[in-house]
């Protein structure tokens, strides 16, 4: 065994330890967030060094200003603060060497001060960047609100498979330049044969309101459809039965999509939203709560919201739509509003009532990003599409 893997084995175990040794003032909690702000740093210091290879242009201006510079320089003062505290309260010293050791390697980069060494940006680019902003902002705000009100209160952190799924958010961001180019690629080629001139400046002129609102219920109607056909089509549901593999329902779980799938739900998305002439501000601000709705309906939340489960689509909602039992089974395709499961006999909510457990009847789907990514192009092996059940209402 190397020294590689046998220090990577030391420290998989200290993130995964249990409970015990996981309690408040063991030094576990510091030296996660010492460990995970100082990679963080690492990495955008690496991005400031070569923007043209690791950033995306629309934070390459956020990250020339003075407040995200500062932000820089506290997020790796936290590191090392962290870090050090770890290494003095707990016995295993694992967690704090490599935050340690990560802070001091982003310093050496340039810290927060750090230019680049190839200023012109490569027509190509990879979104490093991206992917630390998008796993500490969501992170650090589902983190939190998950251990304060778990819905299964057993469930660690760094649960089972939360290599996989950080791995996800790895690959979704490196190759964001590509997805958004495959999303509106269909749409465009649609405007070049029928403009619309007409619709499109009429749409584009409705107050905000209007435009945001009706991109809601106009991108979950798509989406339903999209959604179902993923079930429901065999060769389809290959693609889709990765996202349902996970067996762990958090604020990763979400980022589990076969590349393929991603590029399919988003493109059929895009293409209403896009032709119709939705202005700029509209389709942003809902590409933002998509984010972040997408992300919440995940979550290990036990929040129990009886009123707005009628009208929205909620963490409880969705988690049935994963849910391993078999009245589980082909329900809860919204995404926003559960009235479109009602209009179509999908809905499914029992009344205080979770599911069981997640996943597959059987787990068929296997362990491991390319192995999940080959799947559906094996033909030796089968997943068995969701029997369709009639669903309870």
């Amino acid at each position: 065994m190397s020294k590689i893997h046998e220090a990577r084995l030391k420290l998989r175990g200290e993130l995964e330890a249990p409970p015990a040794l996981r309690r408040f003032g063991s030094g576990w909690i510091s030296g996660v967030l010492g460990l995970v702000l100082g990679v963080g740093g690492l990495l955008l210091v690496i991005s400031l060094r070569a923007p043209g290879l690791f950033t995306m242009p629309e934070v390459r201006g956020l990250e020339g200003n003075p407040w995200f510079r500062l932000g820089l320089h506290v997020l790796l003062l936290g590191a090392f603060a962290f870090s050090a505290l770890s290494l003095a309260l707990r016995p295993g010293k694992v967690l704090g060497t490599c935050g340690v050791t990560a802070t001091l390697l982003a310093a050496l980069l340039g810290g927060s001060r750090a230019t680049a060494l190839v200023p012109d940006a490569a027509p190509v680019f990879l979104g490093l960047d991206w992917f630390v902003l998008n796993v500490l902002f969501t992170g650090l705000l589902f983190i939190p609100i998950e251990s304060i009100f778990p819905q299964k209160g057993d469930q660690a952190i760094f649960r089972e498979e939360w290599r996989e799924d950080l791995f996800y958010y790895l690959v979704s961001s490196l190759m964001v330049q590509v997805l958004t180019f495959l999303t509106f690629a269909p749409a465009k080629s649609i405007l070049t044969l029928a403009p619309l001139t007409g619709v499109r400046a009429w749409v584009g002129a409705l107050p905000f309101v209007v435009q945001f609102v009706a991109l809601m219920f106009l991108t979950d109607f798509v989406q339903y459809w999209v959604h179902r056909a993923f079930h429901r089509i065999p060769w389809l549901w290959k693609f889709h039965a990765v996202h349902h593999s996970a067996q762990s329902m958090d604020w990763m779980a979400g980022a589990r999509m076969h590349f393929l799938e991603i590029f399919a739900l988003r493109s059929m998305t895009a293409i209403p939203m896009y032709i119709l002439g939705f202005s700029d501000g509209a389709m942003h601000s809902y590409i933002f709560l998509v984010y972040l709705y997408s992300t919440f309906v995940h979550a290990n939340l036990n929040w129990r919201l009886p009123i707005i489960d009628k009208i929205l689509v909620t963490p409880r909602f969705h988690h049935w739509h994963h849910g391993i039992e078999a009245e589980a089974v082909d329900v809860n395709f919204a995404i926003h509003f559960p009235l479109l499961d009602r209009l179509f006999g999908t809905y499914f909510l029992p009344e205080n009532k979770w599911p069981r457990g997640y996943g597959i009847d059987g787990h068929p789907v296997p362990k491991g990003y390319l192995s999940q990514f080959k799947y559906p192009f094996v033909r030796s092996v089968k997943t068995p599409a969701p029997e369709a059940v009639e669903p309870k209402t």
